[in-house]
């Protein structure tokens, strides 16, 4: 009978032990999903959890934000680039902060998973002269651009249709620079610019190369039929003195000559 009971109680302990290590990892789980980033503080309200992280001098995106986090604050710090997936899990965000940091460059797919979610994101005031479209990729939330550097050119102006981003949002694309510079769209949103055509310099390049190349096969045609009629004239000449050298052509020749001298 002792070892029945001996092995019931270590079944009864091992079973313990296993609970005991699921209600463990439930826990570690629950806070790592629900726990506050560090360097940042989070508030519970009915609207969900924020996650605040402003003015904490952070030159890149924490990757320990809950997954359950609804707003966003990164703003006022050192973050100089955003990159692909920089935002992943996050599918409960509905606003991000990103203002006034040194940002001058987002990564193709930097907000990927957010499109579904996100309904403002806000990137003043910051470092950015290109706009990428592929970061913004599924993105139809309201975003502010303005007070950026903006370098407006062609690529701006056949990348801005490809974004699905709201469409007054793109009012704060406002132009430093431009390419060409004499078309005066400095200082001006290019969205509030419609008569400007930006991509006129490429298009007349685009046309001059094509004249440039066709001119090419052009003359690449005209050389080879000049060479081809002169390669047969010499053919031809070639071949006439091969007929005019033959012995029953002389024959003939002194033939015909005796003939008409007779007559």
């Amino acid at each position: 009978m002792a070892l029945p009971a001996r092995s019931l109680l270590r079944h009864s302990l091992m079973m313990c032990l296993l609970l005991h290590s699921l209600v463990l990892m439930s826990l570690c789980l629950h806070h790592v999903a629900t726990s506050c980033s560090k360097n940042c503080y989070c508030t519970e309200s009915d609207g969900g959890k924020t996650v605040r992280c402003s003015s904490q001098q952070l030159t890149e995106i924490p990757q320990d934000i809950p997954n359950d986090t609804r707003r966003v604050y990164l703003d006022f710090n050192r973050i100089t680039s955003v990159p692909a997936d920089a935002f992943a899990g996050l599918s409960h965000l509905v606003e991000l902060d990103l203002s006034h940091n040194e940002l001058s460059r987002l990564e193709p797919k930097a907000f990927r998973g957010l499109g579904p979610s996100l309904q403002f994101l806000d990137i003043s005031s910051n470092k950015l002269v290109k706009f990428n479209p592929e970061a913004f990729e599924g993105l139809r939330a309201r975003a502010n651009l303005t007070n950026n550097p903006w370098h407006c050119d062609c690529n701006l102006q056949m990348a801005l249709p490809r974004v699905d981003l709201e469409p007054a949002s793109l009012a704060g694309i406002v132009c430093q620079t431009s390419d060409p510079e004499e078309t005066g769209v400095q200082g001006r949103a290019f969205l509030l610019a419609p008569d400007i055509d930006l991509c006129v310099v490429m298009k007349r390049t685009t046309d001059v190369a094509m004249l440039v190349v066709m001119f090419g096969w052009f003359t690449m045609v005209i050389s080879y039929l000049v060479y081809y009629v002169r390669a047969n004239q010499e053919d031809a000449r070639r071949h006439l003195e091969y007929l005019k050298s033959l012995p029953g052509r002389q024959a003939k020749s002194e033939e015909s000559s005796t003939i008409s001298t007779v007559v």
